[in-house]
């Protein structure tokens, strides 16, 4: 059994990245930790929006199987205004907390600046001398943000992949309940987008579904 922990700048990136990989983790045995960093602030968002959205973050917590889930609470997208240290020393007192193995994390490339914010910290907070237990990072893509990127800058070139043949289904059952993040196809938020990209890269690895990552480090 591992401690993982899925480190999301905002709820529904979880699901879009890894979703089929925390359902095989959980199948598995292991502990996988839910850390949301951003949520929806009264300045820029109604109570009701934000009362659904806590809603929403209950029922993905029970479908996952998550052993427990973290808040931040920072502001969305204004991460780039809370001092990088303070980020970075609330990830590692939690990675440590949680005696981490495992962290999955955004793409330092996304088009979104909080997803910049939020890989650089995690980059930062597992470094060995500050989080010792952590053995393996990884990056994911996140649909509508990681295709999205600058061309200028360094494409996703996966190099992990996961087949989740037998949990696309719940993936997708679970990214349904962001009602408002979803879109009809081709928005790329959708049921046939999500299975398009899972399908290109269930080829890349020999299977029907899969999800990718690259492989930031791993210590043996």
């Amino acid at each position: 059994m591992s401690s993982i922990v899925v480190v999301a700048p905002h709820p529904d990136d979880e699901v879009l990245g890894c979703g089929g990989t925390i359902l095989k983790h959980v199948d598995n045995g292991d502990e996988v930790h839910w850390l949301i960093v951003s949520s929806m602030d009264s300045k820029s968002f109604s109570e009701e929006q934000i009362k659904k959205r806590s809603d929403e973050i209950k029922e993905v917590s029970k479908l996952f199987g998550f052993k427990s889930i973290h808040k931040l609470d920072y502001p969305t997208s204004k991460l780039d205004q809370i001092p990088r240290n303070e980020i970075i020393n609330k990830f590692g007192d939690l990675f440590n907390s949680l005696n981490a193995e495992v962290v999955y994390t955004v793409f330092r490339d996304d088009a979104h600046s909080d997803h910049k914010v939020v890989f650089d910290s995690v980059f930062s907070a597992t470094k060995s001398f500050r989080c010792p237990s952590v053995r393996k990072l990884l990056s994911f893509e996140t649909i509508s943000e990681t295709d999205f990127s600058n061309p200028m800058k360094d494409p996703f070139k996966p190099n992990v992949f996961v087949n989740i043949e037998d949990y696309i289904e719940k993936k997708i059952e679970i990214m349904n309940i962001y009602e408002s993040e979803m879109g009809e196809f081709p928005f790329p938020r959708s049921t046939e987008a999500i299975i398009a990209l899972s399908s290109i890269r269930g080829v890349q690895s020999r299977c029907k579904a899969a999800e990718a990552f690259i492989l930031i480090k791993e210590i043996s």
